[in-house]
C-alpha cells in the first residue's frame, strides 16, 4: 500500500519527525512523500534470495558489498529505500555517511515490484528517473508475479532497458565480473 501526500514538498528533515514504526517506510522522490507498509513475505523472500546470490559473489570476489534496504539519500528532496543494492568497496568508502546511509548512487540498485499500478509506476517511472539522474549504473526490477527481471543499464547518461529475463535465463553484469545466476534462483517455488 502506497500513499502520496499531494501538494506538499517534503524533505528528509520532515521524515525525522514522522512516527517511527518498523512496519512503515517513508520515501521522498522529488519532494513527494510515499508511505508504504512492509511488503508481502514473498517480496521479502525474493529480496533475500537476490541478496544471497549477490552476497556470495561479493564475498568471493571481494569487490564490494550487497546491502538490503539501505537508506539512499540523494538530496533533501530525494530519499529512498531500495530493496537491495550492490556497491563497490571503493565507492562505499566515498558515499557512506556516519549513520550508515548512502549519500550518492551505488553501482547497482534492485527493486522488487509490489502489487498495484501506483507501486509499479513508482518503480518503473519515478525511481527509474531518479536512479538515472543520480548516476546508478545498473537497475534491476524483479517482478514476483511474472517471475521476470528487467535489466536497465546506463547508456549516454541514462538508464535504458537492455534485457527482460525469464525462466532459466542467466543474469550477468559488466559491473560484476564473473557473476552469473539463473534468474529462477531469485524467485521462490
Amino acid at each position: 500500500m502506497s500513499q502520496a501526500i499531494e501538494g506538499v514538498r517534503w524533505t528528509i528533515h520532515d521524515i525525522e519527525v514522522l512516527p517511527e514504526n518498523e512496519w512503515t517506510r517513508y520515501e521522498i522522490i522529488n519532494g513527494e512523500l510515499f508511505v508504504t507498509r512492509t511488503p508481502h513475505y514473498r517480496h521479502q523472500q525474493i529480496c533475500g534470495k537476490t541478496f544471497r546470490q549477490l552476497d556470495i559473489w561479493s564475498e568471493s570476489s571481494g569487490l564490494g558489498v550487497t546491502i538490503i534496504s539501505p537508506g539512499l539519500i540523494f538530496s533533501e528532496a530525494d530519499s529512498v529505500i531500495p530493496d537491495v543494492v550492490w556497491v563497490s568497496q571503493e565507492r562505499l568508502a566515498q558515499i557512506e555517511d556516519e549513520a550508515g546511509h548512502l549519500t550518492a548512487a551505488p553501482e547497482l540498485v534492485i527493486e522488487v515490484l509490489s502489487p498495484g499500478t501506483q507501486n509499479e509506476r513508482r518503480d518503473k517511472e519515478a525511481k527509474l528517473k531518479l536512479y538515472s539522474i543520480h548516476g546508478v549504473r545498473e537497475y534491476w526490477i524483479l517482478n514476483r508475479f511474472t517471475k521476470q527481471v528487467e535489466v536497465y543499464r546506463r547508456e549516454k547518461a541514462q538508464l535504458i532497458l537492455v534485457a527482460t529475463l525469464i525462466g532459466d535465463d542467466e543474469i550477468t553484469s559488466p559491473l560484476l565480473p564473473g557473476f552469473c545466476c539463473s534468474i529462477s534462483c531469485f524467485f521462490p517455488e
